[in-house]
């Protein structure tokens, strides 16, 4: 398997269950688990010449891929917008307690970043199933982190879009282990799967995505193809157009908040895409013949 899409180890646990097939009683057997913990991101920031560290979010997500997490979510929050925003992320040493361990990180900012926390519309508390929620104005997401698309590309073919959810899937291997897990993945508008990461939370997905593009200085990421393997929310159009992605694909239903997020951004968004159709719900110009 190629290393952009390796399964972390610690992304699945074993338990001990009954299984129950037909009438038959039920039988003891093991299962996996996709894993679950609780992430803290930290941020240290330059302010009246002093450094300063305060934690900015706690986010349930699946172990691994921890420093891609963190830079996705600063850059799609808009705390940052470019690479050298930042000086480094690394797992905090200064944890208090044992079960902190290697589930907190610290975000260095560059001295030239100014957060302003008083203008935060929210505290960055976000869960595996719902992301970050109560964003209620496209304008004010628009105004923080996501300018409206250009029109050059990427451009990607009717058949092309076809082939995306199975090479999606046959490269989930954490949810083939599971079953439990999203997947978010960057593809070339030929079709090549470029990066993929996995999470119990669909935006932690992307957001592990978007970050290891930025790490890799890859942003933005105008000529790349998004594929998400469940459905699409505003939060995951928010996302990708603060990475600069034109092109959002799903195999689930997109929103009606999420479609006029798009529209707004231009962004074209495909959604149903599986058994050979999908339907295209705005800028269908990027399709192509």
């Amino acid at each position: 398997m190629d290393p952009a899409i390796l399964l972390p180890a610690a992304s699945y646990e074993f338990a001990s269950i009954q299984k129950v097939s037909g009438a038959g009683p039920p039988v003891p057997a093991s299962d996996q688990l996709a894993a679950e913990e609780p992430l803290e991101i930290r941020i240290g920031y330059e302010t009246a010449g002093q450094r300063q560290h305060r934690t900015l979010s706690v986010t349930m997500r699946t172990p691994g891929h921890d420093e891609e997490l963190a830079a996705g979510f600063l850059l799609t929050e808009g705390l940052i917008h470019h690479k050298n925003d930042l000086l480094g992320i690394i797992p905090c040493p200064d944890v208090q307690k044992a079960e902190e361990a290697g589930n907190v990180v610290r975000a260095e900012l560059a001295a030239h970043v100014q957060v302003d926390f008083a203008a935060l519309e929210r505290h960055f508390y976000t869960s595996s199933s719902c992301g970050v929620c109560g964003k209620t104005s496209i304008d004010a997401v628009r105004t923080a982190s996501c300018p409206v698309l250009p029109n050059e590309g990427p451009r990607i073919g009717y058949e092309t879009v076809h082939q995306l959810p199975g090479k999606l899937r046959a490269a989930q291997a954490g949810f083939e282990q599971t079953g439990g897990q999203h997947a978010s993945a960057l593809f070339s508008p030929a079709g090549e799967l470029l990066l993929l990461r996995e999470d119990v939370g669909r935006h932690n997905a992307l957001d592990k995505v978007i970050g290891a593009a930025l790490l890799a200085d890859w942003l933005p990421l105008h000529q790349h193809v998004l594929l998400v393997s469940g459905r699409v929310s505003f939060e995951l159009v928010q996302k990708a157009a603060a990475a600069g992605i034109g092109i959002l694909a799903a195999v689930g239903a997109p929103s009606s908040l999420a479609v006029q997020a798009a529209e707004s951004f231009g962004m074209t968004v495909l959604g149903f895409v599986r058994h050979e159709r999908y339907n295209v719900y705005c800028h269908g110009w990027r399709l192509v013949s």
